[in-house]
């Protein structure tokens, strides 16, 4: 059921299906590479000839789920936003989205303009390369259903544990110096994995397990895939500074990314239960920042050099069992701050040097948003239901502060 895509390899040509668009990567040229787990591929979409250029614009967008699906002509309900990127050059934001549910989902990939249009990216009339992946899980292999707290599965948990083990192979993908490095999962049973391969593709695929200590769980763990990363330098050597969920951060060195090879990544924090859901770099007053977004807490902000000569943690350093929130010992290491974000930041790009662009879950209405917001200080005033500079009485009739 998926998209059919004209495929460039070499000088053929042929049909390539497209099945699912999930996580979103742009390098420097507009090349969008396309995580696709049902098919299990990454595809490169050849964005390179916008038609603008780069300028300073605001993307707001109340109700984005609504106006894509008026775009797609269904309900809702019926669509999925699974990652946002901005087009290096034009600044303009990318949506990949799922439309559907179950064997009947269709991927589409949705387009917002300067002048905040919705366009249904035509995947037909653009040059598309891919790259199958090895080693994919079956679509048949299902998740456990469990419940919380030692209580029986709810519907939910049911409903939770049909999903396809398939559908956590690509999690996140970053582009870095000619080459794809893609998180996710394998058919193994030590099946956290980090694939690497060149850009333009030639069908070359490195596949390292990656095993890490998980402060709050207190176990080494070889199952979860990282689920947020860049490639940052660290220590003076190129390293994938990656989150998992719950939220341990580690890095993992480049030079370790062999084909075949077991890596232990290097824990340095945990900042406690939740599910980091993307991971942005920025630059603050002239400092170099992380902006981790999370499902179960505020958006944390991590400067890079305090990365730097980090303290590398094992089970040796702390207390044997597991850590709520509420322990002392969390959060841990040198994981910057958590900073005011009103309602929910869930995926999340640089917008300009000063903006990020991001997909919001509004606190009072519930309302899914796309905003640009600030680097500085990633609220706007208007999702405040009422702050002391709203009062009438709060300047004088001189204009002066009371």
């Amino acid at each position: 059921m998926g998209v059919i895509a004209f495929y460039f390899a070499s000088s053929s040509m042929y049909a390539q299906s497209i099945e699912a668009i999930g996580a979103l990567e742009f390098n420097p040229e507009g090349i969008l590479f396309v995580g696709d787990n049902v098919s299990g591929s990454i595809h490169a979409i050849d964005l390179h000839e916008e038609s603008r250029s780069k300028e300073g614009f605001e993307i707001n967008v109340d109700n984005i789920d609504v106006q894509v699906a008026a775009v797609l002509g269904t309900a809702p309900q019926n669509i999925l936003i699974n990652d946002i990127a901005v087009h290096p050059n034009s600044g303009e934001v990318y949506l990949s989205v799922t439309r559907g549910h179950g064997v009947e989902a269709m991927p589409a990939l949705i387009k917002v303009k300067a002048d905040k249009e919705l366009y249904n990216l035509d995947l037909g009339s653009v040059k598309i390369t891919s790259q199958s992946l090895s080693k994919m899980p079956d679509m048949k292999e299902k998740f456990r259903p469990r419940g919380s707290m030692g209580g029986a599965p709810t519907a939910k948990d049911i409903a939770k544990a049909q999903r396809p083990l398939r559908m956590f192979s690509i999690m996140d993908i970053e582009y870095h110096k000619g080459e794809i490095f893609v998180a996710g999962i394998s058919n193994e049973e030590f099946c956290s994995v980090l694939r690497r391969m060149p850009f333009p593709f030639d069908g070359k695929e490195s596949i390292s397990n990656i095993e890490m200590y998980h402060i709050a769980h207190d176990q080494y763990e070889s199952r979860a895939p990282i689920r947020s990363m860049q490639i940052k330098n660290i220590d003076g050597i190129d390293q994938i500074v990656a989150a998992y969920t719950c939220s341990p951060l580690v890095l993992i060195p480049l030079a370790d990314l062999k084909d075949g090879a077991k890596v232990k990544a290097r824990t340095l924090g945990d900042m406690g239960n939740g599910q980091p859901l993307d991971m942005v770099a920025f630059n603050l007053m002239g400092q170099e920042m992380l902006f981790v977004t999370n499902s179960g807490r505020s958006p944390q902000v991590i400067p890079l050099n305090g990365l730097n000569n980090a303290k590398v943690v094992t089970d040796k350093d702390f207390e044997r069992g597991g850590k709520l929130d509420l322990s002392p010992v969390m959060p841990y290491g040198p994981m910057g701050k958590g900073v005011m974000f009103v309602g929910s930041s869930l995926q999340i790009d640089l917008l300009n040097e000063n903006q990020f662009v991001s997909l919001n879950r509004d606190a009072p209405t519930g309302s899914l948003d796309l905003e640009t917001v600030s680097t500085i200080a990633p609220f706007k005033m208007n999702n405040i239901e009422a702050a002391e500079f709203d009062f009438p009485s709060y300047y004088n009739t001189s204009g002066q502060k009371e």
